[in-house]
């Protein structure tokens, strides 16, 4: 019989999650195309900014964007993202989505052109998150 227990490990709930999954979303769409997207900042060597997310049906997912704080306010972000942007629609994506909480970076996408739908309040206590997309 079935038995449901906490792991102390995440690696093989995680891998059985994503095969099946797959599997299953599979045969609801067809091929679905993931392919990872990565666009740095360096300076020399160090990464101090990057996107990372991947293209898949049609869509970029933004899934973490960061740039150190030294290197904030110069343009590198708007760099950055549309650097990722053009390339996802290289790759065929009409649209991105993503998610920001208010104490991070929601005024900075809404003025690339992306608009906010959906959110969850008090997510921290205090704050909230923010989910924002914009057609590529």
């Amino acid at each position: 019989m079935a038995a449901v227990q906490v792991d102390r490990q995440l690696g093989p709930g995680k891998r059985a999650v994503l095969a099946g999954l797959r599997a299953y979303n599979a045969k609801q769409v067809g091929r679905i195309d993931h392919v990872p997207l990565s666009v740095t900042l360096r300076e020399k060597r160090n990464i101090v900014g990057a996107v990372v997310g991947d293209t898949h049906l049609g869509w970029l997912f933004v899934q973490w964007f960061w740039i150190d704080e030294k290197y904030r306010g110069k343009g590198f972000g708007e760099k950055l993202l549309t650097t990722a942007e053009a390339e996802a629609r290289k790759r065929g994506a009409k649209n991105v989505y993503l998610d920001t909480w208010s104490f991070q970076a929601p005024g900075f996408y809404k003025k690339l052109g992306y608009r906010e739908f959906g959110r969850l309040d008090d997510y921290p206590p205090g704050h909230y998150r923010a989910w924002m997309t914009k057609a590529l």
